[in-house]
């Protein structure tokens, strides 16, 4: 591990990451602070982990950095590990390691990012192994195995879905036959609540929306988007979205004002309108090419689109960057400088202001402003680089989120965590 190549500051104001997609699930960052233009070549680090091969993004919560990973124990036994690390000095604090088999298809490793909520740590395997764990400790307070315990129909690409926390109760995707394709299990001891949904599960992880007096839980499963009560999983409202091939709904739903926006690789996009007063929704607009290469809206694979004012923007199925009017989804540009033109490339957006933070699959760091009338890109960075375990292709991808906290970004591949300031300098 290589330390201290910058101090750590504290920015004006900070905030931990504590969930996929930071506090709201909504990849909006609020920190204050932050520097104005990234530095030429290559971010300097504050340190550098090493840890194995994943998907799944970091998370930043009590000043600790939580990632799972995935490889051999003894050099014989496959398993799954979430890793826990000092925010400020990436000194290793604790590590859980259990068994898993592989079975799915991109076998890297998990998918989730752990979700840390009242001092507990939850996290899901690829395989469907939920853990609940102290997060100060790793201590383990309870386990489930999903896919045996709700019967799983298990997706290709196995369970990805991040744990969403609800008062006394954690909402998961399981997968799971018998109307268990979501379940609503017991913070405290993991017993089964409720469960809700006899479908096929997708890739996306669920949100919460407010619908008059009534929060929502929105699900998007490989068969359509779904509205539950999060205290009982009673299915509120359902928009069918039945997959033309097979479901690969792998972006989490997004949310403007009474506009909901899902869209996927086969497709395409749909733009709900839910109601402010009840919790009920209507489809708007329902728009899909005839084939993941010739496209119609959006057709996204990885990356999560952004809805800003009157338009969507987002990352197309060959990785081009798109600007949408909300109102119908007719394309209004695209952008082919923000990320290679590549099957599946991918950007991660966050919204920090009016203009955005994207981090590409190549492992750059771009500054950019999306608006109507084009991308525009204030200056690039390198973070992080691309390795070959999430896909031996293209001399390899950065396909993990990276989080934001406390003025530092926190991004990993198959090989390393690492963790760069943003802020601006003292005498700036």
């Amino acid at each position: 591990m290589r330390t201290l190549l910058v101090c750590w500051i504290t920015p004006i104001y900070a905030e931990d990451w504590a969930q996929w997609r930071g506090a709201g699930r909504d990849a909006v960052l609020h920190e204050t602070g932050l520097m104005e233009t990234l530095p030429d070549g290559q971010i300097p680090r504050l340190w550098t982990q090493t840890i194995g091969a994943g998907y799944s993004g970091p998370t930043v919560a009590a000043g600790r950095v939580y990632v799972t990973d995935h490889g051999t124990g003894d050099e014989t036994q496959e398993v799954e590990r979430v890793l826990c690390f000092d925010a400020k000095t990436g000194k290793p604090l604790w590590q859980h390691v259990y068994q898993v088999e592989y079975t799915i298809s991109y076998t890297a490793g998990p998918r989730a990012s752990v979700t840390i909520d009242d001092g507990k740590a939850f996290v899901v395997g690829a395989m469907g192994d939920f853990h609940c764990l102290d997060a100060a400790t790793g201590e383990v307070v309870w386990g489930r195995a999903l896919a045996k315990d709700f019967k799983a129909r298990m997706p290709i690409w196995g369970i990805t879905a991040s744990p969403l926390v609800y008062n006394n109760l954690v909402i998961q995707v399981a997968a799971g036959k018998d109307g268990a394709c979501v379940v609503g299990l017991d913070k405290e001891t993991g017993e089964e609540r409720w469960r809700s949904l006899d479908e096929k599960a997708g890739y996306s992880a669920p949100i919460l929306i407010r619908q008059g007096d009534q929060e929502v839980v929105v699900c998007w499963t490989g068969e359509s988007v779904s509205g539950l009560d999060p205290v009982t999983g009673k299915v509120f409202w359902g928009i069918p979205m039945l997959p033309k091939q097979m479901p690969i709904g792998v972006p989490t739903p997004v949310v403007q004002d009474d506009k909901l926006f899902v869209s996927s690789f086969y497709d395409g996009s749909m733009l709900i309108e839910f109601d402010l007063e009840k919790p009920t929704a209507k489809k708007l607009w329902h728009r899909v090419g005839v084939d993941e290469k010739n496209t119609d809206a959006l057709q996204c694979m990885i990356s999560n689109p952004i809805l800003k004012g009157d338009y969507i923007y987002g990352v197309d199925s060959y990785g081009e960057l798109r600007c949408l009017k909300m109102s119908n989804g007719d394309r209004v540009w695209e952008n082919l400088t923000a990320v290679k033109r590549n099957r599946w490339g991918t950007i991660h957006i966050i919204r920090h202001g009016d203009s955005e933070i994207m981090l590409n699959e190549q492992g750059e760091l771009i500054y950019a402003t999306l608006s109507p009338d084009g991308f525009h890109e204030h200056s690039r960075a390198k973070l992080i680089g691309p390795t070959r375990v999430q896909l031996n292709r293209r001399n390899g991808v950065c396909w993990s989120a990276p989080a934001i906290s406390d003025g530092h970004i926190f991004a990993r591949n198959d090989e390393e965590l690492v963790c760069a300031s943003l802020l601006a300098k003292l005498d700036d």
